[in-house]
């Protein structure tokens, strides 16, 4: 039988790898079993830049809040947010703003488990789990409640989400209803899998994850920009990770498109359909 380690939950299957702790690998993360680490490491046996496909996600996701901050955005909805890592949401915010408010949503009892560690006793910062599908019990559940404001403008991440939910699931539909929840002056922030560019490796990686509970099934970036409908794409719209608003001290990255993802950021506008900026106050 597979070692449980003392911080697993009982109710966690350990010889079933999961996406969210074969992430925690990639990123040198040690809140992950022998069945998500042997997976992770056939799939970077087939594609080495995969780890650093899994870096440049995340500082997509670190330049996303700082932007968001910027627009004035204090309230942030994390879906999927995955095993608490270097570079949170709440840390990014809160070194831009103190006054931001962050509420992660998984449904990885490891994930959740280790947020809810990571967040005792820090203020403005709390954990749901649920299904990022089940929009009703995220936003009805007490942490959601308490910390964010629907009625004023909100961050809703779905960074390395949406990949992990079927065309049966709708994935267009699932970003509308949400859509519908948010204030006019609110953003929506996806990074989304991609077979554009490197083709046959992508769906090399498709296979080894439909091993996992996890399967992921990338997108073109048509399918990516229709996850935006009733949004104002910003600038510069839908690229590839490393091309969204990069760091100046940056330099200049070749073959974006070995990166395998797009990443974008969308607001919603107000009724009117005005551009004018909409931050909460």
């Amino acid at each position: 039988m597979p070692h449980r380690p003392a911080w697993a939950p009982d109710d966690v299957e350990i010889e079933r790898p999961s996406a969210a702790r074969m992430y925690d690998f990639y990123l040198g993360g040690s809140h992950n079993f022998e069945a998500d680490r042997e997976l992770a490491r056939l799939a970077v046996s087939h594609w080495p830049d995969l780890p650093l496909v899994m870096r440049a996600n995340r500082a997509f996701l670190r330049r996303a809040v700082r932007y968001l901050v910027e627009q004035g955005v204090t309230q942030f909805l994390d879906l999927g947010s995955g095993i608490p890592t270097v570079g949170n949401v709440h840390e990014e915010a809160a070194a831009a703003n103190p006054a931001c408010r962050v509420v992660y949503v998984d449904v990885d009892p490891v994930a959740v488990a280790h947020s809810r560690l990571l967040l005792q006793g820090v203020p403005g910062a709390a954990v749901v789990h649920a299904d990022a599908r089940d929009i009703d019990s995220v936003l009805s559940a007490a942490p959601t409640r308490t910390l964010l404001d629907l009625s004023k403008p909100v961050a809703v991440m779905m960074v390395a989400l949406l990949h992990f939910v079927p065309d049966a699931d709708d994935p267009i539909d699932l970003v509308a209803r949400y859509r519908e929840a948010m204030a006019p002056g609110s953003y929506l922030a996806v990074s989304h899998a991609t077979v554009d560019g490197i083709g046959e490796l992508m769906r090399d990686h498709e296979r080894i994850y439909q091993r996992s509970a996890t399967p992921i099934y990338a997108r073109t970036r048509a399918q990516v920009q229709a996850l935006f409908d009733g949004f104002e794409l910003v600038e510069p719209g839908v690229v590839f990770l490393p091309l969204w608003r990069p760091d100046p001290e940056e330099p200049p990255v070749e073959r974006p498109e070995r990166f395998s993802g797009y990443a974008a950021v969308g607001r919603v506008l107000p009724p009117s359909g005005t551009r004018e900026a909409t931050r909460e106050r």
